[in-house]
């Protein structure tokens, strides 16, 4: 048995603080989603700007059907390349004097891919999770080198004036969700 409470309260009087109190329960949770609380806050975009335009925001550049750079140094529009494909394409960014150069390519294994560059003064390194390998090209720049799956390798190449932000475009490199 439910005891009768205080009073002269009767069913009518309980279900009306029922009620009351599922009203303002609801209220304090619909504030509390709305409000945002506890949710993460977006960074503020800073640095990159979009190919050809400059506005601050994140770069889309395109080197194939499977392989994007989402990060290039302000001021570099393509200006060179091949046609974007499934398989094997590349692509030049650059202005008067800086460039970046990507492609990607099949490639049977690591260490036939790794023969193919002859990088002078190359060192191990890892690019997103991946065994690769940076130095200098032999034509001037710096470049880097990595298997981007099996069967499929990837190098990203930059004059020497972009020398310090090598790693942070191979970094943005995204491919397609499951590599």
């Amino acid at each position: 048995m439910i005891p009768e409470g205080p009073a002269g309260i009767g069913q009518g009087g309980r279900a009306a603080l029922t009620a009351l109190a599922f009203a303002a329960t609801s209220l304090i949770i619909y504030a509390l989603f709305s409000s945002g609380f506890g949710r993460p806050r977006p960074a503020p975009v800073e640095g990159p700007v979009m190919v050809g335009a400059s506005v601050a925001g994140p770069t889309l550049a395109v080197v194939s059907d499977d392989l994007w750079l989402t990060y290039l140094p302000a001021g570099l529009e393509r200006s060179g390349g091949g046609p974007v494909r499934p398989k094997g394409s590349w692509a030049r960014f650059g202005s008067a004097e800086r460039f970046v150069e990507a492609q990607v390519e099949p490639a049977a294994d690591w260490v036939s891919y790794t023969r193919k560059a002859a990088l002078l003064d190359a060192r191990p390194v890892t690019v997103r999770g991946r065994p690769a390998v940076v130095g200098r090209h032999p034509n001037g720049g710096r470049m880097i080198m990595w298997m981007e799956r099996a069967g499929t390798g990837a190098w990203i190449r930059v004059s020497d004036s972009l020398g310090g932000e090598l790693v942070a475009i191979a970094a943005s490199v995204k491919g397609p969700v499951g590599d």
